[in-house]
C-alpha cells in the first residue's frame, strides 16, 4: 500500500488515527503507530506538560512515527508548540485556524505539517502556505465541522483536482469499504476518528463508548453553526441548544449555554445528559468496543475484501 502518504510519514499503511480531544492519548496513538499506521495525540484537551507526558510515554513503547494534532484556536498554543519542538515530534496536524500562522515555524524545525480543511478554497490556501498534505474532512465527521455541509463523496474528488500535494480523506470512514471508496475518489490516505474513539485504548469514558454503540444512523446532527459547528449525539444538552437556535438565540447566548467543559463532561467524564457527545455519522456502524489493533486489522481485511468484490464494467 505504499504511496505518497506512506512515504511522507514513514509508515507502512496510509491509515491515520484522528487526534480527537479526550480520546486520543498516548495509549491509542502508540497502538496505531505500532500497527504501521500513524497514531496522533490530540493536544486540544491537554495542558503543555500533559502533552509532554503523553509524548514521552508514547516514545517508550514505539519507535515508529507518530503525530500531534493542534487546534490553532488553542489559547496557549505557543506553549504547546514549544513542547512539540523540544520533544522532536515528527508530524503535526493543525486544524481550526489559519495554517499560515505556524506552518513556516514548524517546517523550519524539520516537522512535517498537515492541515485539516472542509472545502476546496481552504485546501488551495493550505498548499500555497506550504503544508505537506491536506486532510479534507467531510460534513459527516464528528466534533467541530465546516459550515459548508460538503459531504466526503463530493469533497474528496474536488480537493484532489484542486491541489498537487497528498490528500487524506476524513469524515464518514469507519471500515474498509469506506476506505476503498476514499481511495477511488482520489485520496491517498484516510483519517479515522469515530471508530478509533470507541476502542479499549481510547481515553473516552466507558459510558460514552457504550452510548455510541447504541446509536443508529440518525443519532447525530450538526448544531451551533452560527458559533462553532459541532456534530453531536442527541441528548438533553443537544435539545437545549436546538431549542435556543429555533428561537433565534444570539451567538452570545449560544456560547453561554455551551459554557465550558461540555466536551470533557460528555466524552471523558461520561455525562450522557448534559455533556457534549461528539461523534460522527458513522456511529450507526459502530456496535462494539474492540482493541485499536483489532480495528486496524479489520480495516485492512475489509479494504481487501471490498476491492476484490468490485465488479468489472463491460
Amino acid at each position: 500500500m505504499l504511496n505518497r502518504v506512506c512515504s511522507l510519514f514513514g509508515i507502512r499503511y496510509p491509515i491515520i488515527q484522528a487526534g480527537m480531544v479526550w480520546c486520543s492519548g498516548w495509549k491509542l496513538a502508540s497502538v496505531v503507530s505500532e500497527k504501521g499506521g500513524l497514531g496522533i495525540i490530540g493536544a486540544g484537551s491537554m495542558y503543555p506538560e500533559v502533552l509532554r507526558e503523553h509524548i514521552l510515554k508514547l516514545k517508550k513503547v514505539t519507535a515508529n512515527p507518530f503525530a500531534v494534532n493542534v487546534p490553532l484556536l488553542y489559547p496557549d498554543i505557543d506553549l504547546l508548540m514549544k513542547v512539540i519542538a523540544d520533544e522532536k515530534v515528527p508530524v503535526v496536524f493543525t486544524s481550526a485556524g489559519n495554517p499560515a500562522a505556524w506552518t513556516g515555524w514548524l517546517k523550519e524545525r524539520g516537522i512535517t505539517v498537515v492541515h485539516v480543511v472542509p472545502n476546496v478554497k481552504l485546501a488551495v490556501k493550505c498548499e500555497q502556505r506550504g503544508v505537506d498534505a491536506i486532510v479534507c474532512e467531510g460534513f459527516e465527521a464528528g466534533g467541530h465541522n465546516g459550515k459548508d455541509e460538503i459531504t466526503s463523496m463530493c469533497l474528496i474528488p474536488q480537493v484532489r483536482d484542486a491541489v498537487q500535494i497528498p490528500v487524506i480523506a476524513a469524515g464518514g470512514i469507519a471500515d474498509g469499504r469506506a476506505m476503498a471508496a476514499a481511495f477511488s475518489l482520489g485520496a491517498e490516505g484516510v483519517q479515522i476518528g469515530s471508530r478509533f474513539a470507541v476502542t479499549l485504548e481510547s481515553s473516552a469514558h466507558p459510558h460514552f463508548k457504550q452510548k455510541v454503540c447504541e446509536s443508529d444512523d440518525a443519532a447525530t446532527m450538526l448544531v451551533m453553526k452560527s458559533v462553532v459547528p459541532v456534530r453531536l449525539i442527541k441528548n438533553t444538552f443537544f435539545e437545549t441548544i436546538t431549542n435556543a437556535e429555533q428561537r433565534c438565540a444570539s451567538p452570545e447566548e449560544l456560547k453561554s449555554i455551551l459554557g465550558k467543559r461540555r466536551a470533557k463532561a460528555g466524552i471523558f467524564e461520561g455525562d450522557l445528559t448534559e455533556g457534549e457527545l461528539e461523534i460522527g455519522q458513522v456511529a450507526g456502524l459502530i456496535n462494539d468496543i474492540p482493541s485499536a489493533a483489532e480495528v486496524f486489522d479489520r480495516l485492512l481485511a475489509e479494504y481487501k475484501s471490498a476491492v476484490s468484490a468490485l465488479p468489472e464494467l463491460t
